[in-house]
């Protein structure tokens, strides 16, 4: 049984609210346990877990999240979303933003597989006191 459209609409504003209120368990169980996520910025394959170890800090360096200018697209079999992440980070309290696209399969109501597409520039400001 294919997952319908509406669910998968469902599931991608659970995912991506969850990371804007910083609820990075939420985020993660919205993900299958063996689900593919793929950065374009370094082209590697990550886990859930590190992908949740990523969120986690950058909830913690960025306050304010916001997924701006939502522009989802959902299918059989999974959706797009193209958005721009707002925030302020902690440290010096610079705004920051993200224009992205995000593209995903949505299988038995889980994300197997997320290609996400940033503009490196963009990333770099995120990660700015990363390591601080």
């Amino acid at each position: 049984m294919t997952d319908s459209v509406q669910s998968i609409e469902t599931l991608a504003k659970r995912f991506f609210d969850a990371i804007e209120a910083g609820d990075i368990a939420a985020m993660r169980a919205s993900l299958a346990d063996d689900a593919a996520i793929w950065h374009n910025t370094d082209e590697l394959v990550v886990t859930p877990d590190q992908t949740a170890q990523t969120l986690t800090g950058m909830v913690q360096r960025i306050t304010d999240i916001h997924y701006a200018d939502r522009r989802l697209t959902a299918f059989p079999g999974g959706f797009v979303q193209q958005h721009v992440l707002t925030g302020k980070r902690r440290h010096d309290g610079v705004a920051v933003r993200l224009p992205c696209a995000i593209v995903c399969r949505v299988e038995g109501g889980l994300i197997t597989r997320l290609d996400e597409y940033f503009d490196s520039a963009h990333v770099a400001t995120f990660r700015k006191f990363a390591t601080s």
